[in-house]
């Protein structure tokens, strides 16, 4: 279990952002600041370069694509000077051909922007635990393993609507049609859309996405289209587009109803005339390029409210696919918790064998409002915490028990409809209790790592201190 008060390995380390992306620059060494890490930040390589030699950092994170240099050029230039410095590779699009590449070089690891903090956090505590560790000297610097579990069985699922699912990812992948998305946040539309790219001829060329909901109108066409240098104020050197980026590839554009109507007349140009301009620029690039988009919101619904306009919505619109959400899959609730504990394991280097069958009943019945992506991270919470060789209920959050709490759920009930993927059921476990009962465990194993101090408990259980503090008087009564 975390301790709050324990001193983390990390502190105290080294850390140089190198990026062209002011914005991020800023949240990024902000955040890590907080976090007890000493920062500075260049904005181009060439200067982190400079920086690092004269400093030498501990730890680098370094944009793949910056204005004067390949991300990929800084890593090897960093890794003749100090092979032990822990490079974090970060860029603005998938792309695994590259992930491998930089991973060769002697990246730590590859992360995909938009970043998220917690998980940057992450990957530095595990990179220092691994670099300081008493018999680093005695064998090779630890590389994370990118080897993923195959994600053919994880999308083709038991379920009808999974299998369906993926029967037209197969079907509309070997044309070039556009295609929209539809899904729930969280129901893994990039990961379909990914699918759709590699099943295409398209596969040897990059994926790019991008995702439209953080986008300012400002930046929006900067971001799609690159610009050049000069073209506004903060425009220090020439910067490629997402367009570009995907250029003989696939473009994800991810809620893109939420791109402002001058951008959306703007991306209907391109996509009529196959070229465009970077903005700033006289130069027009010819385009060849298929667009998948993805939205939580019904484009003929909003066209039609005049939030989206109607003639990009046909341009979108030569297929159209619907996610399901995990709530309508319970059968294969199974198979993607199992899919997130392999990979999490892997990152993690840990060895889980996997869930108690009241986890799994549990699961099943859960209505997950965050959908795939809640699952993912309940479950690298719980490989996070877990000890054990199988995860057990204890172990689960708030949010899961308290559903939980006024239902009878018999586990014996729930699984025998899947009988090929439990073993049988002894006695009837009413998860009620059960839910209960492992409520109060992880409440009170939180409250002993951190000598019972309430508030800092309620921060790691993720409720209100109110909360918490009826839920133990509940107990104790």
């Amino acid at each position: 279990m975390f301790n709050v008060d324990q001193p983390q390995t990390f502190m105290k380390k080294k850390v140089i952002i190198i990026d062209d992306d002011v914005d991020m620059c800023t949240l990024l060494s902000g955040f890590l600041m907080r976090n007890n890490y000493d920062v500075e930040v260049a904005y181009s390589g060439g200067q982190g370069i400079t920086k690092f030699k004269q400093t030498n950092f501990d730890i680098v994170i370094c944009d793949f694509r910056l204005g004067d240099k390949d991300g990929k050029d800084v890593l090897m230039e960093i890794k003749a000077h100090n092979p032990q410095t822990i490079v974090l590779i970060i860029s603005g699009y998938s792309d695994i051909k590259i992930a491998v590449e930089v991973i060769k070089l002697g990246a730590y690891d590859y992360i995909t922007k938009p970043l998220i903090p917690d998980e940057v956090l992450s990957v530095l505590k595990n990179a220092a635990l691994r670099f300081n560790s008493p018999d680093k000297n005695n064998s090779q610097p630890f590389k994370r393993n990118h080897a993923i579990a195959d994600d053919s069985s994880f999308l083709t699922g038991h379920a009808t609507s999974t299998r369906e699912l993926y029967r037209q990812v197969e079907i509309v992948a070997t044309t070039d049609y556009s295609i929209i998305l539809y899904g729930e946040s969280g129901t893994g539309k990039e990961v379909i859309a990914k699918k759709i790219h590699d099943l295409s001829s398209r596969k040897n060329k990059p994926f790019v996405a991008m995702d439209c909901g953080t986008l300012s109108k400002e930046l929006a066409g900067s971001e799609l289209f690159g610009h050049v240098k000069g073209a506004f104020t903060g425009a220090q050197n020439d910067k490629e587009g997402h367009f570009e980026m995907a250029n003989e590839g696939t473009l994800f554009l991810d809620e893109v109803a939420n791109l402002s109507y001058d951008i959306q007349a703007s991306l209907l140009r391109v996509i009529q005339e196959r070229k465009f301009k970077r903005v700033g620029g006289t130069k027009e690039i010819p385009l060849d390029i298929r667009i998948i988009v993805a939205s939580n919101e019904n484009l003929q619904d909003a066209y039609r409210k005049g939030k989206f306009r109607e003639d990009l919505y046909h341009r979108f619109n030569e297929f159209s696919i619907h996610l399901p959400p995990l709530r309508k899959r319970k059968e294969d609730i199974p198979l993607f918790a199992n899919f997130f504990l392999k990979n999490t394991c892997i990152e993690l280097n840990k060895d889980i064998a996997g869930f108690t069958d009241e986890v799994i009943a549990m699961f099943i019945n859960y209505t997950w409002p965050g959908n795939l992506r809640e699952c993912r991270n309940v479950i690298r919470r719980l490989v996070l915490l877990c000890d054990e060789d199988t995860i057990s209920a204890n172990l689960l959050p708030v949010e899961i028990i308290e559903q939980f709490a006024n239902k009878e759920y018999k586990t014996e009930m729930q699984l025998q409809d899947y009988p090929d993927m439990f073993p049988a059921i002894k006695k009837d476990v009413y998860l009620k209790d059960t839910a209960a009962k492992a409520e109060y465990e992880a409440i009170m194993k939180v409250l002993k790592e951190v000598n019972f101090n309430k508030t800092k408990a309620a921060i790691i259980l993720n409720v209100d201190r109110k909360t918490l503090y009826n839920k133990i008087r509940n107990y104790e009564n």
